[in-house]
């Protein structure tokens, strides 16, 4: 069964990323309210970029999420870009996306965990899979 080979890291890394290329896909809805624009290299997007950058991130995450479950080697150079992605997105919106007015050191310490956070799944994940590259079809 493929789910035994996979084991239970790379199913919750192929479950998280289709999970997040939903959200990118549903971005152009902007359900959460204006600020729920896209993150491209650390602008926030809305309009029309917003409505195509957006779907497509969540095409490539829907794409690197089945490669993971399906155990597909592509799933590799997927990873690598997407965390070198993930890494200079997070820099450059920290230096350059706006600040909440009164942003406090809550907002410091959510910044902090959620960049933990998604350095280490998104970098997690590609170290994983190249470690079981000889495992990926």
């Amino acid at each position: 069964m493929a789910d035994k080979k996979r084991g239970p890291i790379l199913t919750t890394f192929a479950v998280l990323f289709a999970l997040i290329a939903v959200s990118n896909l549903l971005k152009p809805l902007q359900l959460g309210g204006a600020r729920t624009g896209f993150v491209f290299f650390g602008q926030r997007l809305s309009g029309t970029p917003n409505m195509i950058i957006g779907p497509l991130f969540g095409l490539y995450l829907a794409t690197y999420a089945l490669a993971i479950w399906r155990m597909k080697r592509f799933a590799i150079p997927l990873a690598h870009a997407y965390a070198l992605y993930v890494i200079i997105n997070l820099f450059m919106f920290q230096e350059s996306g706006p600040k909440p007015e009164g942003a406090g050191m809550g907002y410091a310490i959510f910044g902090a965990v959620y960049a933990v956070i998604a350095i280490g799944v998104s970098l997690g994940s590609a170290i994983t899979l190249t470690r079981r590259k000889d495992e990926l079809s």
